[in-house]
């Protein structure tokens, strides 16, 4: 669906600059101690300093500037944090890198990894071997068996209904389950999403499955650099296929029916309103995980990331709640809030500051700098690696690298933004 024209914008330069300056001044990750992949009942003392020393403490990371205002002081999540999408400056967090289920949000990193390999044009006949696996009470868009979908349907279901069937069949077309877990794996730590061991596509609860709020933030930064990734987490309803029935006169007839989006930041519910300028991304909730959900929102020409996992209050669309509060925050408080971290470039961007890099930004032969295709390093296996901090430093050369970055993402606002009023 499309988003009206933007009508404002920050300038790259000062982008860049905001970003030189966190950079040479952030302080250096130190690894953490070889976190357990089971997640924990409290917060861990020492948690992974991906993006900077204050991410890896327990607690709230705030620094207040002048005529910042305070922080929501009714927001009960285990775990948040609050970004600037495009610069990556961390404005405040809690308990960022505490290692959680993540529940549905998981198909962020799913789509990140899986959405460039297929046209969206591309059709497939389903199979009943493409929705075996699938967990009890999985959340499904209904697709059937013996049915042909496009590439696009099998996304919208994804995104709008947090569909784990749509998952499992994208999954059996990009050589199953565990190629696409793999490859969902290799891709985090490309990211540098060290907290993150998955075990289902999908965000099914698993043992050992686990995220943080950091790391869903990357994900989410990294998949909307994708236009087709913004496209589907910001469409609010669209027609579905439905199943080929006999119609009159013996010819076959597909209906459709209408989904719509689960993010009811995006959609609206009885006791939530539309968020105004919201644009994505994705939401879950299992048993285990409870609610988790990654969102972004442009306003003044500033552009949000908010992630909170695990409202302990218990009422109804609690975790957009409290994400709209830290929203309204972090519009309030930034340029005024200093950050406490960044959100770290993906490797294969660090790595084109590296001598001997090409024109496109990429050390040593062509590369695509689309942000479509993840370069994964075949050194940086996750033994071990899931507790290594490899975060922005102060330096030349990850100033370059971040700079990098964003120059290559080149953040197509026009058509991310949804600029919605409230109801």
């Amino acid at each position: 669906m499309s988003a009206p024209k933007k009508t404002s914008r920050r300038s790259l330069l000062v982008t860049s600059a905001a970003l030189s300056s966190l950079a040479l001044t952030a302080p250096v990750a130190l690894a953490a101690p070889s976190p357990s992949t089971s997640p924990s009942a409290t917060p861990p003392a020492n948690m992974s300093s991906v993006g900077g020393a204050r991410l890896g403490q327990p607690g709230t990371q705030v620094n207040l500037g002048s005529g910042a205002p305070v922080l929501p002081k009714d927001v009960t999540a285990r775990s948040w944090i609050v970004s600037d999408a495009e610069s990556g400056e961390v404005l405040a967090a809690h308990n960022a890198h505490w290692r959680l289920p993540p529940a549905s949000t998981m198909k962020m990193l799913f789509a990140d990894t899986v959405l460039p390999k297929f046209p969206s044009t591309q059709k497939h006949k389903v199979v009943p071997s493409d929705l075996a696996g699938m967990g009890a009470g999985s959340s499904m868009v209904g697709i059937k068996d013996g049915e042909t979908y496009t590439v696009r349907d099998l996304w919208l279901g994804v995104f709008l209904r947090s569909g784990n069937d749509a998952v499992h069949v994208l999954s059996a077309m990009n050589d199953g389950v565990d190629n696409t877990v793999k490859e969902m794996n290799a891709h985090a730590e490309e990211l540098q999403a060290l907290d993150t061991n998955v075990v289902t596509p999908d965000g099914y609860d698993a043992p050992k499955q686990v995220s943080s709020a950091y790391d869903l933030t990357l994900f989410a930064r990294s998949g909307l650099q994708k236009k087709d990734f913004r496209a589907y987490c910001s469409t609010v309803r669209t027609a579905f296929p439905g199943e080929t029935k006999k119609g009159k006169k013996g010819k076959s007839v597909r209906d459709s029916f209408e989904i719509q989006n689960t993010n009811r930041l995006l959609s609206g519910d009885s006791d939530v309103d539309v968020y105004q300028g919201i644009a994505g991304v994705k939401n879950g909730n299992t048993t285990n995980a409870g609610a988790t959900f990654t969102g972004v929102a442009e306003r003044g020409g500033r552009v949000l990331l908010v992630t909170v996992m695990h409202p302990e209050k218990n009422e109804h669309n609690e975790v957009y709640k409290e994400t709209a509060k830290l929203f309204d925050w972090g519009f309030k408080a930034a340029g005024k809030a200093t950050p406490v971290g960044a959100l770290v470039a993906p490797k294969s961007a660090q790595a084109s500051a590296q001598p001997g890099a090409n024109p496109s930004g990429q050390a040593g032969g062509s590369g695509d700098t689309s942000g479509t295709k993840a370069a994964v390093d075949p050194a940086g296996g996750r033994s071990g690696g899931m507790g290594v901090a490899l975060a922005i430093t102060g330096g030349v050369l990850v100033l370059l690298a971040a700079a990098a970055f964003l120059v290559n993402r080149r953040w197509p606002l026009p058509d991310l933004v949804r600029r919605r009023t409230r109801p």
